[in-house]
């Protein structure tokens, strides 16, 4: 195996924006903000959205619009009739 070709690994800890939560792992990220957490200095990445917030895993259900959907679709594509 070649020599030096492989990223280094840094401790990074990815904090979800909405609810605050930490995910601590390794990755070739970098960041600027650098916090010292259990005398590990990890690389403070934000995100918006992560496992803790997303819908999906959270069961959060969302109201989708579906009255009128073919309705709305004809209305759109109809031929105009001389």
């Amino acid at each position: 195996m070649k020599k030096d070709i492989h990223p280094k690994l840094n401790p990074v800890a990815f904090v979800d924006v909405s609810s605050g939560k930490r995910f601590m792992t390794l990755s070739t990220m970098k960041s600027q903000r650098k916090e010292n957490i259990d005398g590990v200095e990890y690389n403070i990445v934000l995100r918006d959205v992560t496992m803790d917030s997303h819908p999906a895993y959270t069961g959060e259900k969302r109201l989708i619009d579906t009255a009128g959907r073919v309705e709305k679709f004809t209305n759109k594509f109809r031929r105009k009739r001389a």
